[in-house]
Formats: C-alpha cells, sequence, structure tokens
C-alpha cells in the first residue's frame, strides 16, 4: 500500500470540527479579507515566536520581498543567500534590480556554509539572507557578528523553520526581519497561500505593513505606492486553529525523525541527516544522500514510498541565473548535493507502521 508524502488530509481530520467551524464563521461574518481573525493571529503568532510585531501577507515570496523594499534594497546592490534554497529567496533580490550572490553549503546540513561568507562580500553588499533549510538553523551567532563587522541587514528566511532553535534561541530572533510561509505543507500550513513577516522593529513593522496593503493603513489614505499582499481571513481562521498545536506537532516531528535515525542507521548506501548540537531541527523534511538518488527514488516508488527532490537543480544552476556565468566548480558542494538528495515522507501523522515500510523498502531498495 502506498503511503503519502504528506497526509494534509489528516491533519484536517484530527482538527475538522474546529476548522469547519472557523470557516463557516468567517463565511458568516463576510470577513474575508484581513479582518478580526487577520488581527488576531498577528497577535497570536507574535507571542508564540516572541517577537513584537507580526505583519502577515499573502505568501512567503512577498513576505521575502516586502522585507527587502522595507530595508531599502536598490538597483545594483548585491545579496548574499544560499546555493541550496527554493527560488522565493533569489527572485526577491533580482526582482529588485539588485543582484544575489551565492554561497556554497556545508555537507553535513546542507545550510549556508558561514566560513565562506565574508569572501562574497564587497563594496555593493547590503544584506545577508541565511535560510533554515529544511528546518534546521544557520549558524545566526556567526552570521549575526559578520553582518555587524560590515553594516549588514540579515532577513532570516524562516519559510521551514517554525519554531527551530539554536542554543534556546527561536527562528526569527535573530535578524533585522524574519520571514514566514504557511504554505499548505509547511510545518505550520494554511489551506491556500499565506504568510508572514516578523520584527521587533516598530518602524519597520508598520512600513511593511504600509507596503501591503497599497501603501495605506487606512483605506483610501495612501501614505506610498505598495502592492496588495493581504492575508486573507478565511486562511488566517484556519490558522488560529492551527496554531496551538503547533508545539505538540514539533515535537512529533522530532520523533519521528529520531525514529528514522535508529531504524535506518544499519542500510548500506545512504546518509542520513545532521543535526547539529545545540540546534532544534523541526524536521520540515527529512532528507538522506545516496549515490544512485533517481534509480533510488524509482525503487522506492515502486514500493509504494513515494519521495521528493528538494531541490533538484540548485539555484546557481538555474536557467535564470544562466547570466552569471556559474560553473560547478563555483559550487561544489552544492553541486554534489543536488544530484545526491532525496525527501522521504515525514509529517507528525505518520506512523511507526508507516515509518517501517519506508525503512522496508529503502533497505530491499539498497540491497
Amino acid at each position: 500500500m502506498s503511503i503519502p508524502f504528506v497526509d494534509l488530509h489528516a491533519q484536517y481530520l484530527s482538527l475538522k470540527d474546529e476548522i469547519d467551524a472557523a470557516i463557516a464563521r468567517t463565511i458568516a461574518n463576510s470577513s474575508f479579507v484581513r479582518g478580526p481573525d487577520v488581527e488576531a493571529f498577528e497577535a497570536e503568532y507574535s507571542e508564540l515566536m516572541e517577537a513584537s510585531h507580526t505583519v502577515s501577507c499573502a505568501n512567503g515570496t512577498d513576505a521575502l520581498y516586502i522585507a527587502m523594499k522595507a530595508l531599502g534594497i536598490k538597483p545594483g546592490d548585491e545579496v548574499i543567500t544560499t546555493a541550496q534554497s527554493w527560488i522565493s529567496t533569489s527572485e526577491t533580490v533580482g526582482q529588485h534590480g539588485a543582484t544575489p550572490v551565492f554561497v556554497d553549503i556545508d555537507p553535513a546540513t546542507s545550510i549556508i556554509d558561514v566560513a565562506k561568507i565574508e569572501e562574497k562580500i564587497t563594496s555593493r553588499t547590503v544584506g545577508i539572507i541565511p535560510v533554515h533549510l529544511y528546518g534546521q538553523m544557520a549558524d545566526m551567532p556567526a552570521i549575526m557578528a559578520i553582518a555587524k563587522k560590515h553594516s549588514l541587514w540579515v532577513i532570516e528566511d524562516c519559510a521551514q523553520a517554525h519554531l527551530a532553535t539554536i542554543d534556546g534561541r527561536k527562528a526569527g530572533r535573530f535578524g533585522d526581519i524574519a520571514t514566514w510561509s504557511f504554505y499548505p505543507g509547511k510545518n505550520l500550513g494554511a489551506m491556500g497561500d499565506a504568510g508572514a513577516i516578523t520584527t521587533d522593529d516598530p518602524a519597520l513593522a508598520r512600513h511593511m505593513a504600509c507596503f501591503a496593503r497599497h501603501g495605506g493603513l487606512v483605506k483610501g489614505d495612501h501614505e506610498m505606492e505598495g502592492i496588495n499582499s493581504r492575508l486573507d481571513g478565511l486562511q488566517a481562521a484556519i490558522l488560529r486553529v492551527k496554531l496551538p498545536h503547533l508545539t505538540d506537532w514539533t515535537a512529533r516531528r522530532r520523533a519521528v525523525a529520531k525514529r528514522y535515525d535508529r531504524i535506518l542507521a544499519d542500510i548500506p548506501g545512504i546518509t542520513l541527516p545532521t543535526e547539529v548540537e545545540g540546534r532544534e531541527h523541526v524536521y520540515h523534511l527529512y532528507v538522506i544522500e545516496a549515490e544512485n538518488r533517481d534509480v533510488l527514488a524509482d525503487a522506492l516508488k515502486a514500493r509504494g514510498v513515494p519521495t521528493v527532490v528538494n531541490y533538484k537543480r540548485s539555484l546557481p544552476f538555474l536557467p535564470a541565473y544562466a547570466h552569471l556565468g556559474h560553473t560547478p566548480d563555483d559550487f561544489p558542494v552544492t553541486y554534489r548535493m543536488q544530484n545526491r538528495i532525496l525527501s522521504i515522507p515525514i509529517f507528525a501523522e505518520l506512523t511507526e507502521a508507516q515509518q517501517d515500510q519506508v525503512a522496508d523498502a529503502l533497505r530491499e531498495a539498497c540491497g
């Protein structure tokens, strides 16, 4: 029997009555754009993430775009970021007329290699966007030290890292701004697109909220030219139902990952993910490495185990960045990893029987 890669329906069924009631309430109130649930969610998310301000928006990509706009990015600027991420991290840099400057990754974690950041800094560098990839945080103390030394802003891309920590400090609590995605498959997922930005700076928070709402906090009173990036009431209502469960879901994901660590440890030909000491990984993805990745993926599919490659082609090697002229030698670790990584099923509702099926399929496929 095939198992799901992510079982969103199982999560819905566990909260069906509450979610259905929240949707019905929103429809009855016709509070479809912003409204009381949006404002309440912003306050509740700020409390859980220990941030002074949450600015909700339409999606995680807009969150990055709005954050950079608020920090004053302009054409000709350079922004340092990781070579391994979803394109939202870098495309939002280019949309401002700036240039993403990629840094190779740490082979143990696939997260930006902090030791290689400073060599990429030039007179045009204005900021750094570390990505807490797969659910594990980048080395934020070291990154913030570099940023302070060179007077750079920092945006934490937390799209995959809700409640991740480093030395007990939560994701989003280091940089000037943190951006979040609530895409349905995320650890905290809406039932459509949704996103948010957190910061402790009240001036930045107000500017971002204003910009995301056509440049004005009061309808018809436009302080600037802005964009339309608002969290809708239905998604806010759904997220409010899910938010109190995020801590328990995170603990369950970690338990699933630790059991994977045990039952997959003796399988030859694969490398399991590394959790760095002092960092609490929230396992948005459980990513293994394999030499014959595509062959392994096909073999697992035939045994009822779906897999995903996140990401099949790393950012510097996408056609979108061909104009930068990068070669595999520029990012040797990233290039090697893009041909080895394979994500296997993980979600809070994954059963031990399903995990055993994954393990058996891997053991058979790897001989």
